[in-house]
């Protein structure tokens, strides 16, 4: 067999100890001894419906002992009535409850015997009640007067306590009691004076026995209360006296104590058990009962007073308890008192009992028996049961002690000690047993012991000698006794081992010696690995509603695998294996995963790993994060007209610090119900001074923020509405808007409602010319706008707006500069020139119309165009109107996109906000010829190729068939170089290649392919050379060869004044393969080229084509990428 030891090592002793047997060890069995009780009854009753009654005594002893009982003092025979049923080895008896078992009754005592002695039990009293019943008899009827006093007796049978008495009519309705009318602790009913209320035939007495199962009634009583005074001559003169209401006051009597106990008398009550004073008094008036104590003080919990004042009960009763108690009965005539002389006694109780042991040949032996109680009990000595004949006893016997000197193997007896008084006896044995014998190894041999590294080993070898036997260990095939300092033998001869090591392991010896004999036992020590635990993670911080999963990494001894379990603990207490609220805390095996983590999931859970031979745990403090709770208990101080302090207690953090606390402002007047930010505090401040406006109804709330999240907002504070005042500000954002040319709109920011300070809001407008010495005009308004008439047209107005309300008004207002209503400009430019700059482009020059001709701001310049006449067929035209706007104060522009060899008419007029003015005398102007070419213009796309060394770059996704055109341009950090054009044509569909697949790479294939494309260009130059009738208009072509300077510059002129500043992406432009390709500003119209608001053509933009193509070589100055402005489509 394998013994498990898990018990830690604490410090080492001795290595051996010299055993004192006397009271360590018990005796084994196989020892002679002498009998010992080891079960007997206490006092019993035989209720009448059991079946039958035990009384037990069992007792233990080397030979077996014998049993006899006495009866009151006589021996008693089991075997004399056959109701009474024995077992062997056993003094236990049963009495069967058949017939009459009074003779029974009685205090029985066991005695158990063997060779050496008697044992003697305590005394077991049996107690055989009677049915308690009452007596039948006639109780005549009780005639009394009214006031007089009156007992009614109950004299309950005799019965096994509890008894409980009520008084109560046949109907089983309880008799009322009060100070007048009340039951004595013995159950009878006391009249302290009767009313004729009092009067009834069925005063039931009833008694009940609950340990019996028995209630019984007493027969009812009859009490007949009369006014009449009893008197022998009713006719004399007093008759009507006689026949009248005639109480007779008196002075209270105590009924109990009775006056024959006289004015005082003696009470003895059991230490620890319950004091019950009674006083019952008559008289008329009803008595008033009071309780004082008059030596010494009454208890310091103020005694319980029961029945209505007639009973002092005292608990738990001490010896403080003792001394005088008086009761006083009082009513208007007089009083009646008894004093109460209390004495606390108590029955036995051991101070010293005398025990028992195992001695050695020639030993002295000494047995001490002290006990107290009051009165002071009386100590009898007894031996095997009898007393003591100190005559014939050889050793020396007092009321205390008994001494033995030179104990011999026939001194083997029973003492027994028994101390009385009045209130009880106490029975104290001891069995001297005298022994000499060799030691008795009573462990195994052979035993099988194991532990793990670190823990301490126990090595038993329990051993019973007499005399006592020297015990020692060994190791293996040493014969030394284990010294070393991890070794200790306690007291019953285990070997502890503590602090244990892998070389421990081994088998070990335990030998015992006295002067009789010797004797030894072998043990085996196994060694094992401690186990060992890692929880991770170790101490998560996890938000609140979020996961977390905990594994528990253990390592164990393989041989205690079978024997391994594994739990897991919350805060110490034991987590189900199986999951817990619905799923959410899974326990499987070595992991603990919780979902939707809650508050209270944080604490500390620990896995504990358990084998047989030791215990490892390891735990994880779970913190769980969440957002603060709201504050609490907001608290306003330091009010004042704009400012209150305002403070409150901050709310549970929950493991995340605040970081600040956001107060919150309602007003129930303007914005009832919104909430609006305040303020804000940092860190754990729980107090601000906040500034306020006036007039305002505030109510306050605060929102605490860690690094989770805001809290749910505070419940509101109470209200603190501010004083009203004059306004601190006034409006901001005066303008003057005006939709007729004579008037003047003044508009303005209104006040928000919190800057308004108080009731009766207006504004004061104050206006007047600026320049002009004059008074300023005002007007009170309550909206945020004045309009004033008949005012000259576009002319500078100082303006004010100040704020007013019933309070004063606010600060002086800053003066704002405003103009009165426009009117459209009233001249048209002169002096307008047209320079042609080529067959598609021309430059204008006018003069601006002067300052005071514009009446408003100066918006810009508008040129019209139309198209009069062909120069090439002399062929009218409808005049068709088109228009550039050139905004802001200038006195040129550039008009592209014409059409060559034709006449136009210009003219050019001011606008302003108001609309526009006359427009000039018109200019003729004629455009040179030019190349006649109808090519549509498509996107452009750019590629941006940052690799200096790339010298070519191929194009992909581009569409079949399709002729375009290509700009390169060389761009540093400073901006771009002019471009390069080139134009190619792509091939068509490429699906004869997926028809006739790997044709394409047949050398015959590409041959005829080459030659196609020859012939095809060699047609395409024949049709392009009759199409443009032998090169009349051959202009590009020779641009191209011999670029015109002031033309190259004139162009750069027009990109810069007319592009705008933001280029807008083009419609269906391609993207590159590498994406880098850009947009470019659009090119289907001239609404592009002038600046601000823009003129309409009603044309297609085909003129884009005539004037793009003179220079398509031009260039652009770009902030770095490269935009090649109207490309053509071939």
């Amino acid at each position: 067999m394998e013994m498990l030891l898990s018990t830690r090592g604490i410090t080492i002793c001795l290595f051996f100890f010299v055993l004192s047997l006397a009271a360590a060890i018990e005796i084994p069995l196989s020892v002679s001894q002498l009998p010992t009780i080891t079960e007997q009854s206490h006092t019993q009753v035989a209720y009448p419906f059991d079946e039958d009654f035990t009384i037990k005594c069992e007792a233990r002893g080397n030979p077996q002992p014998t049993f006899n009982w006495t009866r009151d003092g006589k021996p008693f025979d089991l075997s004399s009535d056959p109701r009474i049923v024995t077992s062997n080895n056993s003094g236990t008896f049963v009495i069967q409850n058949r017939g009459i078992i009074n003779n029974f009754q009685g205090k029985y005592r066991c005695f158990a015997s063997n060779m050496l002695g008697t044992a003697m039990s305590e005394e077991i009293e049996l107690i055989v009640p009677s049915v308690p019943k009452f007596p039948k008899e006639k109780i005549e009827p009780l005639d009394v007067e009214h006031g007089d006093s009156v007992i009614l007796h109950c004299n309950p049978p005799k019965g096994i306590p509890p008894l409980h008495i009520y008084w109560m009519n046949i109907d089983l309705q309880h008799i009322p009691q009060d100070e007048r009318v009340s039951m004595s602790l013995k159950g009878d009913l006391y009249f302290a004076n009767v009313e004729e209320s009092d009067s009834r035939s069925d005063y039931c007495c009833f008694a009940a026995f609950p340990r019996l199962r028995t209630i019984v009634q007493k027969m009812p009583m009859t009490l007949r209360v009369s006014r009449l005074k009893h008197a022998n001559d009713s006719g004399s003169p007093n008759a009507a006296v006689t026949k009248a209401n005639f109480i007779k006051e008196r002075k209270p009597k105590l009924l109990i104590p009775p006056e024959s106990a006289g004015s005082s008398s003696s009470v003895t009550v059991i230490k620890g058990g319950v004091l019950l004073l009674e006083c019952i008094a008559e008289g008329l008036p009803t008595p008033h009962l009071s309780w004082v104590k008059v030596t010494g003080n009454m208890p310091k919990d103020e005694p319980e007073t029961e029945n209505f004042g007639k009973i002092l009960k005292i608990d738990q009763v001490t010896a403080a308890d003792e001394g005088t108690y008086q009761c006083t009965a009082s009513n208007p005539m007089g009083r009646a008192w008894h004093e109460f002389h209390v004495h606390v006694e108590e029955p036995p109780q051991w101070l010293k009992k005398p025990e028992g042991g195992v001695y050695s040949v020639g030993t002295n032996l000494v047995l001490l028996c002290e006990a107290i109680g009051n009165p002071e009990p009386s100590i009898q000595w007894k031996l095997n049961g009898m007393p003591i004949d100190g005559r014939t006893f050889r050793g020396r016997i007092s009321t205390r002690e008994i001494s033995l000197t030179n104990l011999q193997l026939q001194d083997s007896a029973v003492f027994q000690c028994e101390a009385s008084n009045k209130h009880g006896t106490i029975l104290a044995s001891a069995n001297v047993n005298i022994l000499n014998i060799a030691p008795l190894i009573l462990t195994s041999d052979g035993e099988n012991y194991a532990t793990v590294v670190g823990y301490s080993a126990f090595l038993h070898c329990d051993i019973f000698a007499s005399p006592a036997a020297d015990i020692r260990w060994t190791k293996d095939d040493s014969i030394e006794p284990l010294s070393a300092f991890r070794y200790e033998l306690n007291k019953n001869g285990t070997l502890e081992i503590r602090d244990t090591k892998k070389e421990d392991s081994g088998s070990y010896a335990c030998w015992a010696a006295n002067s009789v004999g010797k004797r030894a036992i072998t043990a085996n020590l196994d060694i094992r690995d401690a186990t060992k635990l890692v929880v991770t993670p170790k101490n998560p911080r996890v938000l609140k509603s979020h996961s977390i999963l905990l594994k528990c990494q253990a390592e164990y001894d393989s041989h205690l695998k079978h024997s391994f379990k594994l739990s897991w603990r919350k805060d110490g207490d034991e987590l189900p294996v199986n999951s817990t609220e619905g799923g959410r805390i899974v326990l499987d095996k070595d992991t603990l995963f919780i979902s939707s983590v809650l508050l209270e999931d944080q604490g500390v859970y620990m896995c504990v790993a358990s084998t047989a031979l030791d215990t490892a745990k390891a735990e994880a403090q779970l913190i769980v994060l969440d957002v603060p709770d709201p504050p609490e208990d907001l608290q306003l101080s330091e009010n004042q007209n704009r400012s209150v302090r305002l403070s409150w207690k901050a709310g549970a953090s929950h493991n995340s610090p605040v970081n600040e606390s956001i107060i919150e402002f309602e007003e129930n007047h303007w914005e009832p119900g919104r909430w609006q930010e305040l303020s804000r505090v940092p860190g754990d401040d729980t107090t601000a001074l906040l500034s306020l406006a006036p007039y305002v109804n505030y109510q306050f709330r605060v929102v605490s923020v860690n690094a989770v999240g805001r809290s749910q907002p505070s419940k509101p504070s109470l209200r603190y509405a501010t004083p009203p005042a004059a306004p601190d500000k006034n409006p901001e954002n005066i303008r003057v808007e005006a939709s007729e040319p004579n008037e003047m709109v003044m508009k303005w920011e209104p006040l928000k409602p919190m800057e308004r300070n108080g009731p009766g809001l207006e504004y004061k407008v104050s206006w007047r010319q600026r320049g002009v010495e004059t008074d300023w005009n005002e007007e009170l308004v309550k909206k945020h706008s004045l309009s004033v008439r008949n005012v000259p047209t576009f002319v500078p107005y100082e303006i004010k707006v100040q704020a007013v309300n019933n309070l004063g008004s606010g600060p002086e207002p800053n003066i704002t500069i405003g103009y009165s209503g426009e009117d459209v400009p009233d001249a048209a430019p002169s002096g307008v020139s047209v320079e042609v700059v080529n067959s598609t482009l021309v430059k204008v020059f006018w003069f601006g119309i002067p300052r005071d001709r514009v009446r408003g701001h100066l918006r810009g310049y508008k040129v019209s165009w139309w198209k009069t006449k062909s120069m090439l067929d002399g062929k009218r035209h409808h005049p068709e109107k088109h228009f550039l706007t050139f905004v802001g104060d200038r006195n040129y522009g550039m008009i592209p996109g014409l059409e060559p060899f034709s006449e136009f008419r210009l003219t050019v007029l001011a606008f302003n906000s108001r609309g526009d003015g006359p427009e000039s005398s018109p200019v003729v102007f004629e455009t040179p010829e030019g190349v006649n070419e109808t090519h549509e213009v498509g996107p452009v796309s750019d590629v941006s190729i940052t690799n200096r060394s790339t010298l070519s770059w191929r194009l992909a996704g581009l569409s079949p068939s399709t002729k375009y055109k290509f700009y390169a341009k060389a761009c540093t950090a400073k901006g771009c170089g002019k471009a390069a054009t080139e134009e190619g044509l792509t091939l068509a569909q490429g699906a004869y290649a997926g028809i006739y697949d790997g044709i394409s790479t047949q050398g015959w294939f590409i041959g005829l392919m080459c030659a196609i494309a020859l012939l095809t260009l060699l047609l395409l130059t024949i049709c392009f050379v009759r199409r443009n009738k032998g090169g009349k208009y051959s202009v590009k072509e020779k641009e191209d060869l011999h670029p015109d300077p002031e033309a190259q510059s004139i162009k750069d002129e027009i990109f810069g004044e007319y592009s705008d500043s933001d280029e807008k992406p083009l419609k269906g432009s391609l993207q590159s393969l590498n994406g880098d390709i850009k947009a470019t500003g659009s090119a289907d119209s001239l609404v592009d080229y002038g600046e601000g608001e823009h003129g309409m053509f009603n044309e297609d933009g085909s003129f884009i084509g005539a004037y793009s193509g003179s220079k398509e070589k031009g260039s652009v100055e770009s902030t770095g990428s490269s935009t090649a402005t109207f490309p053509l489509h071939a």
